[in-house]
């Protein structure tokens, strides 16, 4: 009778023996190993070795350009090309500010605009319908549509030219914009459909308990939900109007009708070899898309990797 208590006795010292979850235990244990732990270790070295060289590219451009914008031809000459600027002048913004650039500006945005417009308007029903149709041929319509991803602008210049000139659009913004869109529509529709994929089908339910059809559960539920990778489409719309060349090039001849691009290609033309003036014009172009990116960077990457409608 005795050795009962004993043995419980025993059991009940036993826990109390061995490491507990104190400072001395497991807890304590994994700090004192965390502090061991080298700050730097070797596995590191060529990632960060890597990030240094990529970080490099990125700046040693940017930095020249800067440095090169504000410089006049002969101090540009002079001067090294990673050197601080002597003398800063403004004479490389009157010459870009001469040569057309605020009509060409004025050209670009109205064009951004409008594709970026169209290009939503355009794909977020038809990423919806994507999702929700369970129609055969939906889905391989779906699947055609996504060949446009394969086929570059290229390949079909001269098509897109015939039928530009026979719908008398020729030399026209719309003759820019429509293009663009029709080219940017299947990465588009792809994201967001992607995106409304991780709309949980009890909220679609939900809505059609309600009596919402297809235009209120779009408006409603759909455009709240995927706002971000909206807004990642519609940056990436903005990127490709904004740096479009092929089709302003080949759609468009008067200066009238003439944007950043082609600005920037008659003015290294029209000027001889002007390396600051050109620095000062791609500075000014470039300035609203880094922005913009800046801004929406959130966005950009959350909604590329499929994760914006979350």
């Amino acid at each position: 009778m005795a050795t009962a208590p004993a043995a419980a006795a025993g059991q009940t010292r036993t826990p109390s023996s061995g490491p507990g979850p104190g400072p001395a235990g497991g807890r304590g244990g994994r700090q004192r190993a965390a502090v061991r732990r080298p700050l730097f270790s070797r596995a590191n070295i060529p990632g960060g070795a890597a990030s240094l060289i990529w970080l490099a590219i990125v700046l040693v451009p940017l930095w020249c350009m800067l440095s090169w914008s504000v410089q006049s031809r002969d101090g540009f000459l002079d001067s090294g090309p990673l050197s601080l600027p002597r003398e800063l002048t403004s004479v490389n913004l009157q010459t870009v500010l001469e040569g057309g650039f605020t009509r060409a500006f004025v050209n670009t945005a109205i064009v951004t605009v409008v594709s970026v417009a169209l290009t939503l308007v355009c794909a977020v029903p038809a990423a919806y319908a994507v999702v929700r149709s369970t129609s055969r041929f939906v889905a391989g319509a779906f699947s055609v549509f996504l060949l446009g991803l394969a086929i570059p602008a290229q390949a079909v210049i001269i098509p897109v030219y015939l039928m530009i000139v026979r719908m008398g659009l020729y030399d026209t913004k719309a003759a820019i914009i429509l293009p663009t869109v029709a080219f940017g529509l299947p990465f588009a529709v792809l994201i967001l459909a992607g995106s409304l994929r991780d709309v949980p089908a009890e909220n679609y339910e939900a809505m059609t308990l309600d009596g919402a059809g297809p235009m209120r559960t779009l408006w409603s539920l759909v455009v709240p939900m995927s706002r971000g990778s909206i807004v990642a489409v519609g940056i990436y719309a903005a990127l490709q109007a904004w740096n479009g060349f092929l089709f302003p090039l080949i759609l468009t001849q008067s200066e009238e009708q003439q944007i950043l691009t082609l600005n920037l290609w008659n003015f290294q033309t029209e000027f001889g070899v002007n390396i600051p003036g050109l620095m000062m014009a791609v500075l000014l172009s470039a300035a609203p898309v880094f922005i913009a990116y800046v801004l929406a960077r959130r966005w950009i990457v959350a909604g590329l990797a499929g994760l914006g409608g979350k």
